[in-house]
C-alpha cells in the first residue's frame, strides 16, 4: 500500500525520504519489522520505540513515523513526524486494513462496572435476532468461531484493526466491545467512528502511576469515548452522568430506575429458584415490555437495560430480546453453577473491596442460611487491596474462606496474613486454607442447604500464577472433580 494513502487521516511533516514508498508491513514492535514495513515508534509504560527505531531499520522498515526527534537515521528511509505516533498507529492502522469498522456497526460499552456482562448480554441479543457479532473484551476475542484469549481490554489500535478486518472476512456485521479509560486515554480507538458508545457507570478506580493522575482525568478519558459515536446510550442514574452527556456529540438515549430516564426500570423482583438467582422487572418509556435474566441483583438490571436500549437500535422485537436475556449467562461474572437444589454456589470475578462489597450486598438481598464467600488477594498488588477485601468479607459475609489468589512472585502466607489484618477488623467467622483447590473443595463438602457459595477473584481466569508461573486452574474443572469425586 502506498506510504501517502496511509497518511491520509493525518497532519504530518515528511522530515526525510520519498513519500512514494510501497509499505508491506505495519509494525510497532522492532521485532515484528520486515522488509518493507512502516514502524511506528510509540511511547510505552516500559519501553519507547523510539529507542529501536534504528533496530528497525536494520531489520527491514523503510518508513519510521515519530513523535520524537531520532538521529543517525539513514538518508535512504523516509522519517514522517506527527504530534502524536499513538494516534497515528491508529489512524494508519484503519488504512492499512482498508477501514473494517465502516463495514461493522461497532457498539463500544465503557465505565467501571458492567462492561464485561453487557458485551455479552448484547452480542446474546443480535445474535439471536440474525445478526453475526463480533466480541473483543477482557475474557476473550470472538470472531466468528474463532476464540482468542484476551491481553488488554482494548487492544492496541494495529490489533483491533485486523480483529476487525477478520471479523468482516468472517461474515460479522456488527461488533460490541470494551472500551477501557486506558484504550481511549492511549488513542486505541480512534481513526473510526462506533455505532453506538455506551456509559454504565464510574467509580474511583484505575489510578496511579501507570494509569489516570486523578479521578478528573480518568473521568475525562471515559468521555472521550462520545466525542466519536453516532449515538450514545447513558445510565442517567450515576452521579457523573451529566458531565459525560454535556461531553457528548451526538443523540441520547438514557435508562436507569429514575422518571426521566428514557428507558425506566421498575417493579423489580428478586427470583430464586434450585440454587439459581435472577431478577425480573419491568421496563417502560422507549421501550415496554417485561423482563426476566438469570443474573441476581440490582446492577444486572442496568446491564440489561444497557443492552435492550441498544438492540432496539438496531429493531430488534421485544421477544427476541426478553428470550436472549432469559438464557444469557457470561463466563466468570456471577456465573451460577449448577450442582445442587440445596444450595447456590457461583463464580465471580470480583478482586477488589469495591466489586466484593457490591456483590455480597447484592447477594445479602436473597436472604441466604449463610453467605460463604471463598477469596484471595493477588500478589505484587496493592497492599491495602488485601486489608479492605478482608474488612468487607469480614463484615457481610456469614463465613470468609481465606486463600490464595494468584499470590505472584510473593509468599502466598504473607498476602493471607494482610487479609487476617482486614477480617480480624470485624467480628466475621473465617477459615484459612492456602490451597486453592483444597478450599473449594472443603466449601462444597461443607455446603449447608440454603447457603449461597461464592468463590470470588478467578472469574473467567484458568490459571494460578505461583512465583511467576502460571498453573492450570480453572475453578469449574475442580468443581467438577470434586462433584465426581462424591459421586464415586
Amino acid at each position: 500500500m502506498e506510504l501517502k494513502a496511509l497518511l491520509k487521516k493525518l497532519d504530518f511533516k515528511c522530515i526525510q525520504g520519498n513519500m512514494g514508498r510501497e509499505i508491506t508491513c505495519v509494525a510497532f514492535d522492532s521485532r515484528k519489522v520486515s522488509e518493507g514495513s512502516l514502524f511506528v515508534c510509540i511511547k510505552g509504560a516500559v519501553s519507547d520505540g523510539h529507542k529501536y527505531a534504528l533496530k528497525a531499520v536494520e531489520a527491514g522498515a523503510c518508513t519510521l513515523v515519530i513523535e520524537d526527534d531520532v538521529e543517525n537515521i539513514p538518508e535512504n528511509i523516509t522519517v514522517i513526524k506527527v504530534k502524536d505516533s499513538r494516534y497515528a498507529l491508529a489512524c494508519i492502522s484503519a488504512e492499512f486494513f482498508g477501514n473494517p469498522a465502516e463495514k461493522l456497526k461497532v457498539i463500544g460499552i465503557t465505565g467501571t462496572k458492567g462492561k464485561t456482562t453487557t458485551t455479552y448480554l448484547v452480542k446474546s441479543i443480535l445474535e439471536n435476532a440474525g445478526h453475526k457479532c463480533g466480541l473483543i473484551g477482557t475474557i476473550e476475542i470472538i470472531i466468528g468461531d474463532r476464540i482468542i484469549k484476551a491481553d488488554n481490554t482494548t487492544p492496541e489500535s494495529y490489533v483491533l484493526q485486523k480483529y476487525f478486518s477478520e471479523m468482516v472476512k468472517a461474515g460479522c456485521d456488527c461488533v460490541v466491545m470494551e472500551v477501557s479509560s486506558q484504550g481511549l486515554m492511549l488513542h486505541r480507538t480512534a481513526g473510526f467512528t462506533f455505532e453506538t458508545g455506551i456509559f454504565t457507570n464510574i467509580e474511583p478506580d484505575h489510578i496511579g502511576p501507570h494509569e489516570h493522575k486523578d479521578f478528573e482525568d480518568y473521568l475525562h478519558c471515559k468521555s472521550l469515548l462520545f466525542k466519536q459515536c453516532r449515538h450514545a446510550v447513558i445510565n442517567i442514574d450515576d452521579k457523573h452522568s451529566d458531565y459525560i452527556i454535556s461531553h457528548t456529540n451526538c443523540d441520547i438515549v438514557t435508562y436507569g430506575f429514575g422518571e426521566n430516564a428514557d428507558l425506566r426500570a421498575s417493579d423489580v423482583k428478586l427470583m430464586k429458584n434450585n440454587g439459581s438467582l435472577g431478577v425480573s422487572y419491568t421496563v417502560s418509556g422507549k421501550v415496554n415490555m417485561n423482563v426476566e435474566i438469570n443474573l441476581p441483583g440490582k446492577f444486572s438490571v442496568y446491564n440489561s437495560l444497557t443492552a435492550i436500549a441498544i438492540c432496539k437500535q438496531f429493531g430488534i422485537d421485544n421477544a427476541s430480546i426478553q428470550k436472549a436475556l432469559r438464557y444469557a449467562k457470561v463466563k466468570g461474572r456471577i456465573e451460577m453453577i449448577d450442582i445442587s437444589d440445596d444450595f447456590t454456589l457461583m463464580i465471580d470475578y470480583a478482586h477488589n473491596a469495591m466489586a466484593l462489597e457490591s456483590l455480597l450486598s447484592t447477594i445479602r438481598d436473597y436472604k441466604p442460611k449463610r453467605l460463604v464467600c471463598l477469596f484471595g488477594c493477588g500478589g505484587d498488588r496493592s497492599r491495602e487491596r488485601r486489608f479492605s477485601m478482608g474488612e468487607v468479607s469480614g463484615k457481610l459475609a456469614d463465613l470468609s474462606v481465606i486463600t490464595s489468589d494468584n499470590p505472584r512472585t510473593e509468599d502466598p502466607q504473607a498476602i493471607i496474613n494482610d487479609i487476617l489484618t482486614g477480617i480480624n477488623k470485624t467480628t466475621g467467622k473465617y477459615v484459612e486454607i492456602p490451597d486453592r483447590r483444597k478450599a473449594i473443595e472443603w466449601v462444597i463438602h461443607n455446603a449447608r442447604k440454603g447457603d449461597i457459595i461464592i468463590l470470588a477473584g478467578k472469574g473467567h481466569e484458568d490459571y494460578q500464577e505461583i512465583n511467576g508461573v502460571k498453573y492450570p486452574l480453572d475453578e469449574r474443572d475442580v468443581i467438577a472433580e470434586v462433584i465426581a469425586g462424591i459421586k464415586q
